[in-house]
């Protein structure tokens, strides 16, 4: 039987090529604990740690929804109308029963763009109505705790009509100024 004998390696080369491998892997790990760092002129992270969370919501006051009178209907109508930039041609404020609907109207405006400032205070939404003759400009049902602006046109000199409508008792209030 013939056998073949395999080429025999010199010593010396396989120990270079342990070397050199031994080098690549050694390489390899040294490269991959670099990281780069910068000096943003920031400092330190603080190391204290954060408090622990906790559930900072408040249960709100079940009254803050109910309509007022006197000077404390006063002070919420100055809070929700804040000033304007604006000429102020119209504001109407006041308290609704349940049920019931209330229907105002400005003096002549003149033709122009306006802004229609609407806010209520109420356990329910309260319905806003404006029209410019039979032309509805804005109907809406707000919700309470929030006030709305409008930006409404006027191509003529006009007389709006505001009607507010409310489920339950509510505070409204609306100022109309021109833009």
């Amino acid at each position: 039987m013939h056998t073949v004998q395999a080429p025999r390696v010199p010593r010396r080369t396989a120990a270079a090529a342990a070397v050199v491998l031994s080098g690549v892997l050694a390489a390899g790990a040294a490269l991959s604990g670099c990281e780069y760092v910068y000096d943003d002129g920031r400092g330190p992270l603080p190391t204290a740690t954060a408090p622990p969370f906790t559930d900072a919501a408040l249960p709100q006051d079940p009254r803050r929804n109910l309509p007022v009178t006197g000077a404390e209907l006063d002070a919420w109508v100055e809070r929700v109308l804040p000033e304007t930039a604006g000429q102020v041609f119209h504001t109407g404020f006041g308290l609704l029963k349940a049920g019931t609907t209330r229907q105002e109207s400005t003096g002549q405006l003149p033709s122009g763009t306006y802004s229609l400032t609407l806010a209520c205070k109420s356990p329910r939404r309260v319905s806003f109505t404006v029209r410019n003759g039979e032309l509805s400009l804005v109907d809406l049902s707000l919700r309470c705790g929030t006030s709305r602006v409008n930006v409404v046109h006027v191509s003529n000199d006009a007389v709006l009509s505001v009607e507010v409508a409310a489920q339950s008792a509510a505070n409204f209030a609306y100022r109309i100024s021109r833009i």
